[in-house]
Parts: C-alpha cells; sequence; structure tokens
C-alpha cells in the first residue's frame, strides 16, 4: 500500500489562453475544492483579451467558427466521464455537447435567416448584413453549472463574438473543465475567458465596463436593475437569457444588424 499523498488539481481562471491564478491570490472552497476567486483587475484582464481576439475570430468564415465549435463538442465527448462527476450526471454533459452541436451548425446559417434584400423606393440594392456586437459578458446560471453555461456563451461565441464568463459561483468546476477542453480545442485564445468567483463582485464592473458591448444577466440573481444602469453609461446591450432556451433568437440577441446601400446600374 502506497503511503504517498496525492497531487491535487489547482483550479485557476481562464483568460487570454492561459490559466492564470488570481492576480489577488484569493481561493475559495466550492464543492470540496479550493478555486481562484478572480478580482475586479483579472476581469479587466479577461476584457482585454477578448477585445484583442474578438477582431480575428470575427474575421474567420462562419464555415470555419462552425467546424472549430464542433471541435469542442468533440473535445467535451472526450471527457464524459469527467464531465459527468462535475454536473448532474451524464444526461446534463449530453445535452451541452448535443447544444454545442446544434449552435455549431447555425454558425454559417445566421445571414440567410437574420439578414435579407429589402425592397427600397429607388435605383438600389438594400441589404441587411447581421455583425457581431464585439465584447460579451455573460453571467452564467448556477444551475445548471454546465449547461447553462454552454447555454449562454454559445450564442454569442457562434455570432463572431469573444465572451467573457463568469461561472456559478457555488458549482465552478464543471465550468473550469470546460475551459480545459475550450485550450485544447481550436478556440483561439482570447475568444473565451472564464472567470471563477463572487459573480455580485464582479457583475457590476462587467457591466459597467465601456469596452464591453453586450452583457448577458442570466446569472444576475436579483441584481438586474443595478446592473442595467451600470451597463446604461455606454448603452451596452443587456440581454436577459435562460438556460433552457436554444433557438437563433438567441444568437440574435448579440448581433447587430448593418444595413448597406448599393447603387443600381440602369
Amino acid at each position: 500500500m502506497s503511503d504517498r499523498l496525492p497531487v491535487k488539481k489547482t483550479y485557476k481562471l481562464f483568460i487570454g489562453g492561459a490559466f492564470p491564478r488570481s492576480e489577488s491570490g484569493r481561493t475559495y472552497e466550492a464543492e470540496g475544492q479550493n478555486v481562484a476567486r478572480a478580482s475586479r483587475k483579472d476581469a479587466r484582464d479577461a476584457v482585454k483579451a477578448a477585445r484583442a481576439a474578438q477582431p480575428g475570430w470575427a474575421a474567420a468564415t462562419a464555415y470555419n467558427r462552425g467546424q472549430v465549435i464542433y471541435r469542442l463538442a468533440e473535445m467535451v465527448e472526450s471527457r464524459l466521464e469527467e464531465f459527468s462527476l462535475l454536473c448532474s450526471g451524464p444526461d446534463e454533459v449530453a445535452a451541452a455537447i448535443d447544444r454545442i452541436v446544434w449552435y455549431a451548425g447555425w454558425a454559417d446559417k445566421l445571414p440567410q435567416v437574420l439578414g435579407g434584400s429589402n425592397p427600397v423606393a429607388g435605383p438600389y440594392f438594400n441589404f441587411t448584413v447581421p455583425e457581431p456586437t464585439g465584447v460579451v459578458a455573460v453571467l452564467a446560471p448556477e444551475e445548471p453549472p454546465l449547461l447553462g453555461l454552454v447555454s449562454r456563451i454559445l450564442p454569442p461565441l457562434v455570432g463572431g463574438n469573444s465572451v467573457i464568463a463568469v461561472a456559478s459561483e457555488a458549482r465552478p468546476l464543471a465550468a473550469i473543465e470546460l475551459a480545459e477542453a475550450i485550450a485544447t480545442s481550436d478556440v483561439p485564445g482570447g475568444v473565451v475567458n472564464l472567470l471563477t468567483g463572487s459573480a455580485a463582485e464582479l457583475s457590476p464592473w462587467l457591466a459597467s465596463h465601456m469596452d464591453v458591448n453586450a452583457i448577458d444577466l442570466a446569472g444576475a440573481n436579483g441584481n438586474t436593475a443595478e446592473l442595467e444602469r451600470a451597463a446604461a453609461e455606454n448603452v451596452k446591450r443587456v440581454v436577459h437569457g435562460r438556460a433552457d432556451v436554444q433557438s437563433p433568437w438567441e444568437i440574435a440577441a448579440f448581433l447587430e444588424q448593418k444595413t448597406v446601400w448599393h447603387p443600381m446600374r440602369l
């Protein structure tokens, strides 16, 4: 019988494709583990990483984004047993994988469904084209810890946005496992950033940050009005997301509609 002590896993943040500890050095206990407790400086670092990564992600072809997201589903599938231990079980993991695949399939269909050609009274072509909003902050629902997070980060991600997500405070381990799957998939560093810790502490800084273009208040837990006021400072788009919704209109909530006029040769 071995008398060696096991090496316990250190649960860190996921910012810019790397796994830093919180700059504050703080941790908190969740699900029997010590987990990094993100500070507002960590939130600012995540926004900076997301802003740097967003143009490249938006510039990728829609087909390529779909393939990258599908690859994420493959990586979660390969860790099905580990994920099952960190959430409600294999059914939740299977639902999360299916949701990732479903949203991946929408990546190259958005312009046809959400855009279009508009009739105008004049010698012009008039087109509406969906474009990403930019940097999106997501407050993930407390439950379910994996499916809730997946349901809220995939809609902005598919549309070409970069994401900063605050994981479930009580059950963050599934989010950290997801970060490891993202890191070993083809998602470019900084496109998805995951923070663990207190949503009540981090959300006001994300809502008021002038370089965040939209915020999803799915996990706001009654703090909605204050966050909406903070978001109004830079006319930030506010979305009230839900974990049980799967729809292309969830993607549309994080897109801007650009109208283009083009002269028609007579």
